[in-house]
């Protein structure tokens, strides 16, 4: 038997890793601050991209794909965005090793030196704005909608498997318009994409809302954010989505002309999600038994297991079922190990978080019946074999609806509205913070000095926000509204 887990209660922070290791879905590289993604957690990764794929192409979206290096002097052409990335960047300085003269193996090679470094991409406006150049040049090649599926490089100090490594994969979304409206409309659309799927698929409930002028994207001009609140109270920001204005169209010169033959430059935005959304899910659901998948999301949606061990008998009926439930579109595979007892698998199959299991057995067979268990509720009962398709496609939208609801009751239940600074810090402090809702007064002066009191950061300003008049928690001055704290990752 698999050794146990840490419960979420002893070390939230151990729990969580100990479920990445144990559920086989990733580990550390021999590249500090990098991981290798094993299949168990790629697949869940695949399931993510092609959703997210289709999506993207449904709103008029293309793939395409940029250069993985970015010319330092790219950078330095919006002095906004090279300043917020300037500090994670990872340069390349030569393009050759040699043999150590000195018999110590290989070194650079000094007389291979780049007249221009490289930057190894934090994020592509730059490279893909120096293309959009050559692409645009009428109002009739606008709007540009190019999605990209890639690997990005921010250099992090500290790690932690999928929710924050120096090597990440992501979709980074870049667009091009004829005027300031379509590009805020892409930016909204794009956020309301992103929570359609966190909530849907992923059963993940978030907040929709914009960053602060702090917390925005460098050189975006409005950030707009999707915020999940996972089980230890901390916020997690889910997917964002940029306003670019014309800052980088102006930046690297990118202009078209109108209908009217004036010329004029473009309107943009950016958006993207990534391989944080792996840890997003773990932490939405999962439980001391290790991972919680909801089915949308799961690479193998039903295991058959046969008890006490696989025979002739029980194969057959297993190959029998596989074909329906597969022919309903259902994910199912057979766990016909026969070196393992069923309590073993029934443990592993749990920890990697497969929201059915099938137990099919002599006996039941006899009957008529087989065992149904299912993930999420740690259930099980014995149905008849006859119309259970039926019965596993609906128990699959049944699981996939509880934890959503699940999810929506645990932030209802940790989400706090407070009117005094004293509420705050007594909310903030508390073993599971949620989500706070207080004054602000507007200023980034009083967004970080709440920050070094608390630790606790402004997720977004709610899009649905309701208008009131009211004072800030720290200052006292005028607020218009109440805005959305927590603590994050």
């Amino acid at each position: 038997m698999a050794k146990a887990i840490t419960s979420r209660e002893e070390n939230y922070s151990e729990w969580y890793l100990d479920i990445v290791k144990k559920a086989n879905l990733a580990a550390n590289s021999a590249v500090r601050g990098c991981m290798v993604i094993k299949p168990n957690g790629f697949a869940i990764w695949e399931r993510m991209q092609r959703q997210l794929d289709d999506m993207f192409k449904e709103t008029g979206h293309v793939n395409a794909y940029f250069p993985l290096f970015i010319p330092k002097s790219f950078l330095s052409r919006e002095a906004e965005h090279v300043e917020g990335f300037a500090k994670e960047c990872a340069v390349v300085t030569h393009h050759r090793l040699m043999n150590d003269p000195n018999g110590g193996g290989v070194v650079v090679d000094p007389s291979a030196k780049l007249e221009e470094e490289l930057i190894v991409r934090p994020t592509s406006e730059t490279i893909i704005w120096h293309t959009f150049r050559d692409w645009i040049t009428s109002y009739r090649d606008l709007p540009l909608l190019i999605n990209q599926w890639a690997n990005v490089v921010r250099w992090e100090l500290r790690t932690r498997l999928f929710l924050r490594t120096s090597e990440f994969l992501w979709q980074e979304g870049h667009t091009a318009h004829a005027t300031a409206e379509e590009a805020l409309e892409e930016a909204l659309k794009i956020q309301e994409v992103y929570a359609t799927f966190a909530e849907e698929y992923m059963a993940m409930p978030v907040l929709r809302g914009v960053k602060t002028a702090n917390e925005r994207f460098a050189g975006a001009i409005d950030t707009y954010t999707i915020e999940a609140l996972m089980q230890d109270g901390k916020a997690l920001q889910a997917g964002t989505s940029h306003n670019l204005g014309q800052n980088f169209a102006k930046a690297f010169d990118v202009k078209f002309s109108n209908a009217e033959n004036q010329e004029e430059y473009v309107w943009a935005s950016s958006w993207g999600v990534s391989t944080r959304l792996v840890g997003g899910l773990i932490m939405t659901h999962s439980d001391d038994e290790g991972l919680v998948l909801p089915p949308k999301m799961a690479p193998v949606q039903v295991v058959i297991v046969p008890i006490p061990k696989p025979s002739e008998e029980l194969n057959t009926k297993a190959k029998e079922l596989m074909q329906e439930l597969k022919a309903r579109g259902i994910r199912v595979t057979y766990d016909d190990d026969d070196k393992q007892r069923p309590g073993f698998k029934f443990a592993e199959n749990e920890l990697k978080g497969i929201p059915i299991r099938l137990g099919l057995g002599k006996r039941d067979l006899d009957k008529g019946t087989i065992e149904v268990a299912r993930r999420d509720e740690k259930t099980k009962e014995s149905q008849p074999l006859d119309g259970i398709v039926d019965h596993v496609a609906n128990l699959l939208e049944e699981i996939q609806q509880n934890l959503f609801d699940r999810a929506v009751r645990f932030r209802e239940e940790n989400s706090t509205h407070v009117d005094t600074f004293e509420e705050f810090q007594a909310a903030i402090d508390r073993d599971i913070p949620g989500f706070v809702y207080a004054h602000w007064d507007g200023t980034t002066e009083t967004e970080l000095k709440i920050k070094e009191l608390t630790k606790a950061t402004i997720r977004c300003i709610p899009n649905d926000r309701v208008e009131e008049t009211g004072s800030c928690i720290l200052s006292g001055k005028p607020s218009a509204g109440k805005v959305v704290f927590a603590k994050a990752y």
